[in-house]
C-alpha cells in the first residue's frame, strides 16, 4: 500500500494502541477467516511463503506455526507499529521460521521466483496501484506457485450493517468515504479473479464463503473497537455532529445487541477467497 495524503493512515498512534488493547478479541474474531486462507493456500513443510500486508501477523504467524520450524515465512507491511506487534507475537511463540519487514506491495524487495506461496488477508482492497501490486506478486512467486488473497465481500453483512450502516441511516445525506468503499470492491463476483488473470495468473478460482465472526464481549466493546481500528471509516465517524452522537451510539448498540447472547456477539463474515497459480 502506498501512503499518499488521501490514503487511510494505518500507522496512527490511536489505532496501534487500540490494536494492543483488543488484541485477544480481535484475533478470536478473525480466527475462522485466517484458518480459511491458510487452508486454501495448501501449505507444505519447507515452503517459502510471503504474506503481503501482514499487519500484526495474520496469517504469517499461523502459517509459520503450521510449518513447524521448517521453511521461511516473511511478512511485509507499511505499518511499523503493526510489524512491531507481529514481531512481539512471533517471539512470544518462539517461532524461528518467520520474520517481518517494512515494504510496499507494489515494490516487493525480493528477487524473481522467490516464493512457493503468497498470501494476503484483508489487504488487497487497499492497494493504491492494484495492477502493479499483483504484478509484483506474480514476479516474486515461483512457477507453479500459488497466491491466495482474501477480501471482504459486500457491505451488506452484520458487522458493517450494525455499525457503519446504522451511522449512515442516522445521517441522511452522508456517504461512505472512498477509502471505505474500497473495502468492498471485491464483493462483486469475478472482480478480483479478473484482476489476477490480467496480471498473468492462471487457474484462478474465486469463492465467496461465510464464516463465524464472533466477538467475546459486549456490544459497547465491539463498537469502541470498531471506531478505534476501522481507519477507512474514520472521516465519516468524525463527521457525526456532537448533538447527534448519543442517538447514533444508542442506535448502533441496539443493532449490535440483536447478535449478542450475553457473552458473545455472533456476527458472520462473508469474504472472497481467490486463489491463482503462476
Amino acid at each position: 500500500m502506498n501512503t499518499p495524503s488521501t490514503a487511510p493512515n494505518w500507522d496512527n498512534y490511536s489505532r496501534a494502541q487500540a490494536s494492543g488493547r483488543w488484541r485477544k478479541q480481535s484475533a478470536m474474531m478473525g480466527q475462522h477467516v485466517t484458518e480459511a486462507i491458510v487452508a486454501a493456500a495448501q501449505m507444505e513443510r519447507g515452503m517459502r511463503v510471503l504474506d503481503v500486508a501482514c499487519g500484526s501477523g495474520e496469517p504469517a504467524i499461523p502459517i509459520a506455526t503450521l510449518l513447524n520450524g521448517t521453511g521461511e515465512v516473511i511478512g511485509v507491511d507499511l505499518s511499523a507499529s503493526a510489524l512491531q506487534t507481529a514481531r512481539e507475537r512471533a517471539t512470544q511463540r518462539q517461532l524461528i521460521n518467520v520474520r517481518f519487514q517494512q515494504a510496499a506491495a507494489h515494490q516487493l524487495p525480493f528477487p524473481d521466483n522467490s516464493f512457493d506461496r503468497i498470501t494476503c488477508r484483508f489487504g488487497v482492497m487497499f492497494f493504491d496501484d492494484l495492477p502493479s501490486a499483483l504484478g509484483e506478486m506474480y514476479r516474486a512467486i515461483k512457477p507453479g506457485g500459488k497466491a491466495v488473497l482474501l477480501a471482504w465481500g459486500p457491505m451488506d453483512q452484520p458487522y458493517f450493517e450494525t455499525t457503519i450502516g446504522t451511522v449512515l441511516r442516522m445521517m441522511p445525506g452522508a456517504s461512505l468515504p472512498e477509502s471505505a468503499k474500497n473495502m468492498f470492491a471485491f464483493g462483486i463476483p469475478d472482480s478480483l479473479a479478473r484482476a489476477l488473470r490480467e496480471a498473468g495468473f492462471m487457474s484462478v478460482e474465486e469463492k465467496f464463503s461465510k464464516y463465524p465472526w464472533f466477538w467475546q464481549g459486549s456490544p459497547l466493546d465491539v463498537w469502541e473497537y470498531f471506531q478505534e481500528v476501522a481507519v477507512p471509516f474514520a472521516p465519516l465517524l468524525k463527521s457525526i455532529p456532537p448533538e447527534l452522537r448519543p442517538q447514533v451510539d444508542a442506535a448502533v448498540l441496539q443493532a449490535i445487541a440483536r447478535y449478542y447472547d450475553g457473552q458473545e456477539i455472533k456476527f458472520t463474515a462473508t469474504v472472497n477467497i481467490t486463489s491463482a497459480s503462476k
